[in-house]
């Protein structure tokens, strides 16, 4: 992005997008796309454009039949858990009722709300499936929410610095990020953010830092907190007040119905914080520099969405448990794209980054956590320093066989 450009050279901007140089390139592009030039690029660009056109040309009544039936599945699910919990006093009730509401809980978040919020069915013009209009059972409300995530995040994304996502201004997760004592409790902030992760976004998306460095004004704070405080009392009359009180003038089970509840909300934090971690921070998702967007063209922001990001490899009810953010490469390219489409369009992207010699980086969930989790922990540590040499020094290298396994596999 060049500051100085004028309205009249740059290109279009599409919801998530930056404004975009029309031609060119960044002053320095990231290494695994080094190789490419610019008109390769360019080319790149209009084939994902092109790709983007066909399912917005595409999309009909059989998308809109399918989130009718996801909403209709999810809400079937939570109604049916919480009459269960209403008999928790039975431990059957409380183990069947808790998994409904948390697989309920988990669909709504992951295959409805956040991609609702993205404006994904926006075209149905169905003022109930509709980004203006939809809240989320998420204690951040959708207004704080789609500020930090789809015009930051999405516009932004892993550039250190601008993309506040890269640790949520909790953790390192990049050596470019600054080192110091704090980032040692990295795994600890990490381990009590698992369980707690809807309260680390809500407080996240307050964006205290920018209030503090003078960037986001009072006024502005005070209204998100408003929003928030109102937010919070509204998730936690539902799961810890009202079931609870049914359940026990119904069954004498409200601390029960208490404790399903709780269990739910951290079933649903722990897999979203999992399947979050994994679609950005495994090994092979690269993070860039403000240097590397400076003239950054639509192609190069595809590049930067497709490298910066990480898939999730499973099945098909693995893909549907996480909104499709399994296919978060294609996510990140086409954000606004209903999300049920994302598995033809994977397809195409992995034949493009390999016909361009770009990184297609896709795991299994297991290894991704295992990847997010080592680099939390790595991060903690402070950086290695190499020992001072004078000029006439010889380096002093390690004796034969003395490095670690994984540095010679690697």
């Amino acid at each position: 992005m060049t500051a100085t450009a004028t309205p009249l050279e740059r290109t279009e901007i599409r919801p998530g997008r930056p404004i975009l140089a029309p031609k060119g390139g960044p002053a320095v592009r990231p290494t695994a796309a080094a190789h490419l030039t610019d008109d390769q690029v360019e080319q790149l660009g209009r084939e994902l454009d092109a790709i983007r056109d066909r399912v917005i040309a595409t999309r009909g009544e059989k998308d809109a039949r399918y989130i009718r039936r996801v909403i209709k599945l999810q809400r079937s699910l939570e109604l049916a858990g919480r009459i269960t919990l209403l008999f928790s006093k039975r431990k059957a009730a409380l183990v069947a009722g808790t998994a409904m509401i948390s697989v309920a809980k988990i669909i709504e978040n992951m295959e409805i709300g956040h991609n609702v919020l993205h404006g994904q069915w926006d075209w149905m013009r169905d003022p109930d499936i509709h980004s203006t209009t939809w809240e989320w059972d998420f204690v951040s409300p959708a207004a704080t929410w789609k500020h930090t995530h789809n015009d930051l995040h999405h516009t932004w994304t892993n550039v250190v610095g601008k993309d506040k996502d890269v640790g949520y201004d909790l953790l390192r997760m990049d050596e470019d990020q600054p080192w110091t004592p704090r980032a040692l409790g990295n795994p600890l902030y990490n381990l009590v953010l698992m369980p707690f992760f809807e309260w680390g976004i809500a407080i996240y998306d307050l964006e205290l830092e920018a209030w503090r460095q003078g960037d986001k004004p009072t006024a502005d704070l005070k209204r998100d907190l408003k929003l928030t405080a109102k937010k919070a009392l509204r998730q936690f009359t539902k799961d810890y007040t009202a079931t609870p009180l049914a359940a026990q003038l119904v069954s004498r089970s409200g601390r029960n119905a208490l404790i399903g509840g709780f269990a739910a909300n951290c079933i649903r934090n722990v897999w979203a914080h999992a399947v979050i971690f994994c679609g950005h921070f495994p090994d092979g998702a690269d993070t860039f520099t403000e240097e590397m967007i400076e003239g950054e063209t639509r192609g190069d922001w595809y590049i930067r969405q497709m490298i910066g990001s990480a898939n999730i490899s499973g099945s098909k009810l693995m893909h549907f448990m996480t909104g499709n953010l399994s296919h978060q490469i294609e996510h990140h390219c086409f954000p606004d794209l209903p999300s049920n489409r994302y598995a033809e369009v994977a397809v195409e992207l992995r034949e493009i980054c390999e016909r361009y010699g770009l990184p297609y980086t896709t795991g299994p969930l297991p290894r991704q956590v295992y990847q997010a989790w080592a680099k939390v922990c790595r991060l903690a540590l402070p950086p290695k320093r190499l020992p001072k040499q004078t000029v006439n020094q010889t380096p002093v290298l390690p004796r034969r066989g003395a490095f670690p396994i994984a540095a010679r596999v690697l």
